[in-house]
């Protein structure tokens, strides 16, 4: 069994570094998506403070439709171009929102919810698998080292956990 410990003293850099680690490590040996989606979002979501909701949005050809996840149940189904996860879908660029009550089109899924980042996902072909998407109760909980960390993460999980 995977056992996960991150050290909540490291500076978000070290944390983020530290984490990226275990996902490889965690994802290696593991050729099923859904499998790897789980954990993956099973380990982001215990390991970072201050979340609540952490997983994918996967795209289906024509919407994105929610796929493995940690947090209270979520929006099913989101166009491209709608909301947070839509927007960074369809730009195909992280979305760093401090406020989410500050976002044309927001939708909210949880009214807990106040900052948000959402990372695309896009296959070595360039297509488009989906989107990663984490919520925090805090407002601005999400800066310029979460973006450059969830985007490490993300580039790990596809590709250790997105193999086809």
């Amino acid at each position: 069994m995977f056992s996960a410990t991150i050290d909540s003293s490291l500076s978000k850099p070290a944390l983020y570094a530290e984490l990226v680690e275990q996902a490889r490590s965690l994802l290696a040996d593991e050729t099923d998506r859904i499998a790897n989606a789980a954990n993956f979002s099973a380990l982001v979501y215990n390991a970072l403070p201050d979340l609540n909701w952490a997983g994918f949005y996967l795209f289906d050809g024509t919407e994105l439709v929610v796929g493995p996840f940690q947090g209270k149940p979520a929006c099913v189904r989101i166009a491209l171009g709608r909301g947070v996860c839509g927007t960074a879908a369809q730009t195909r660029e992280t979305q760093v929102v401090g406020d989410v009550h500050d976002f044309p089109g927001h939708i909210a899924c949880d009214a807990a919810s106040q900052s948000e980042i959402v990372v695309p996902l896009i296959a070595a072909d360039g297509s488009l698998i989906g989107v990663w998407d984490v919520d925090s109760p805090n407002v601005a909980r999400f800066g310029d080292d979460d973006r450059a960390g969830m985007e490490a993460l993300c580039a790990v999980f596809i590709e250790h956990g997105w193999r086809k």
